[in-house]
């Protein structure tokens, strides 16, 4: 239990490290690849808690989602690398403000919402992943679906764009 709690509490840090990491470097790329190894912290937290499917899974998904989005960052970004000391914070004063007010926020939250006792004890993992599943092949499923399709959907349509322009681009550029 108390090697337990130190995993918990070190990828736990991890996260918070990397997360801030996203937004202290100027590259795009190591921005995404610094919020994959905060989201892979996360799911490396979910593992320490026996939480397997949820950790896999968020792992799993966050690697697929951070690759593409670095890949679409090096096709589509003029200085991916960073090279060009881009900073990538906008309105620091309202961001800042912002910031502060949503931690208070998430503070009174946690501290003065009556989230009610305790349970005494918890299933075990076989019957969480069970119920898990149930859930996601019940209720969710029609909204993970249409989402999946909606996201194919957006990929294809912004490749086509972009295919469709370059090859506008190129045209142009051969009748001049």
């Amino acid at each position: 239990m108390i090697l337990q709690t130190i995993f918990i509490g070190l990828f736990g840090l991890a996260a918070i490290w990397f997360a801030v990491v996203v937004f202290r470097t100027y590259s795009m790329v190591r921005s995404a690849l610094a919020l994959l190894f905060s989201q892979a912290a996360l799911g490396a937290m979910f593992l320490a808690m026996e939480a397997e499917f949820l950790g896999v899974l968020q792992i799993m998904m966050m690697a697929t989602e951070m690759s593409i989005m670095a890949i679409f960052m090096v096709m589509f970004m003029m200085d991916p690398g960073g090279l060009g000391e881009m900073d990538m914070t906008h309105q620091k004063r309202v961001s800042q403000v912002a910031g502060v007010l949503g931690a208070f926020a998430a503070l009174g939250v946690a501290f003065l919402a009556g989230w009610g006792t305790p349970a005494k004890s918890a299933p075990g993992p076989q019957a969480q992943l069970r119920g898990l599943g149930l859930d996601l092949m019940e209720r969710s499923m029609l909204i993970f679906e249409t989402a999946g399709v909606t996201i194919l959907t957006a990929m294809i349509a912004a490749t086509a764009v972009a295919v469709a322009t370059r090859g506008a681009t190129e045209q142009k550029e051969e009748g001049e």
